[in-house]
């Protein structure tokens, strides 16, 4: 008869054995197996890092799944995983640029053959898309409140769909939350995103929004949202704005507050906002489409992009205008600005293709080319001594060294 100490001991290496036999449930993929394993029939597969936070929350789920399915008499599925930390080269193939990636092989190996899963990721949601696509179950009808075109309020939140995003926008201004209903932050936000809502539901100048990404990807795609949940500020049925600030209910509230400042008792009827012109324009030089890469392609060459409406491009113009005073005298060094909103937003693309996504930015150009953003103190004193390091060289010789390191 064992004594009682070594019983213990064989019961806990009992147990962990177990555990790790239920851990080992989804199959393992990497280059070596991938190829035949899923061309041999359906596989849902799991691509994740084991750092991952998201990856983790789903592993219980993912294991059950397993367990139903890969030990099933008869299998219709295989449920699988691969360690993108491990398998890069494959992930990358598989077109996998976040984690966790779910996607679905009917009968095949190739990139195009695996459909990604977007959907809710509890167990319910997972089981009734497998058999979707096994041909289990009749597609579940979904309500079309899309094809209304009527949007949906509920205490001030404008719930958008893609037949309702553009009508929304089009007029005045949008505070848009992007999400996914699996997500996390997402979760957490939306208490505080309600809240904001009721406190503009009477607002006639800025309406409080959501859309659904994994219910409208089109529309999400197309407004570049690639992480959950992206807050954009739109005016006029154009993207102003992301916002980057703390997500508590008071600072929501005052940065749409600053937002509406730029539009004021200015906004007309129908939510346009005419153009306003900053004062002392002469000692700064305009560009726009159409004369940028011409002026900017001798010397020194200081750009503000902004927006009439925008507060802090308000508060900078007399100080921009100094400095373009400062340096008037000199053939080397040009002040210049463009308004990214003038002539019906002509001068989007311009500075879209400048990097520009919030304003004031400050972009500095020597020969034509791009150098350096300008992140400082907007003092003129700061201003000038930037500057000047970009004329003589100093900024390029400090970003030599710092590449040399």
């Amino acid at each position: 008869m064992l004594p009682r100490w070594l019983c213990l001991v064989v019961v806990c290496v009992l147990g962990v054995r177990s555990e790790e036999e239920e851990a080992m449930s989804a199959l393992d993929l990497g280059e070596s197996n991938f190829k035949d394993e899923v061309g041999s029939g359906p596989h849902f597969i799991m691509f994740f890092a084991p750092w991952c936070g998201h990856c983790k929350r789903l592993a219980p789920t993912w294991e059950e799944l397993a367990v139903k399915y890969n030990q099933a008499e008869e299998k219709s599925v295989v449920i699988a995983k691969v360690d993108c930390t491990k398998e890069r080269a494959l992930c990358s193939a598989q077109d996998v640029t976040g984690y966790p990636t779910l996607k679905f092989f009917k009968s095949g190996f190739e990139k195009e053959d695996g459909e990604k899963y977007r959907g809710n990721r509890d167990k319910d949601a997972l089981l009734s898309f497998i058999n979707k696509k096994l041909g289990n179950e009749e597609a579940e009808e979904k309500p079309k409140v899309e094809e209304s075109g009527e949007v949906v309020v509920k205490e001030g939140l404008h719930i958008l769909t893609a037949a309702t995003f553009a009508k929304t926008v089009e007029k005045g201004d949008t505070f848009i939350k992007f999400y996914a209903p699996w997500c996390g932050h997402c979760i957490k936000l939306a208490p505080a995103w309600d809240e904001l809502a009721k406190v503009f539901e009477k607002d006639e100048q800025v309406k409080i929004a959501k859309i659904d990404c994994t219910e409208h990807q089109s529309i999400c795609q197309e407004h570049n949202v690639r992480g959950y949940p992206t807050l954009e500020y739109f005016r006029s049925g154009r993207k102003l704005e992301a916002y980057k600030g703390a997500r508590a209910l008071n600072d929501l509230k005052d940065w749409v507050n600053e937002q509406k400042v730029g539009a004021g008792s200015a906004a007309t009827e129908d939510g346009k906002v005419p153009d306003a012109k900053e004062e002392k324009p002469n000692a700064v030089l305009k560009l726009e489409k159409s004369n940028f890469d011409e002026k900017i392609k001798e010397g020194v060459v200081f750009v503000k992009f902004f927006a009439p409406w925008c507060g802090h491009c308000k508060r900078l113009a007399p100080t921009w205008e100094q400095l373009a005073e400062e340096f008037q005298a000199r053939d080397d060094v040009t002040i210049a600005h463009v308004d990214c909103t003038a002539d019906n937003n002509v001068n989007r693309e311009l500075c879209d293709g400048q990097g520009v996504n919030g304003f004031p930015t400050l972009l500095i150009y020597k020969n034509g080319v791009k150098v350096d953003e300008y992140n400082g103190n907007r003092e003129l004193a700061d201003l000038q001594t930037f500057v000047q390091k970009i004329v003589t060289g100093e900024k390029d010789g400090e970003q030599a060294e710092k590449d040399e390191l």
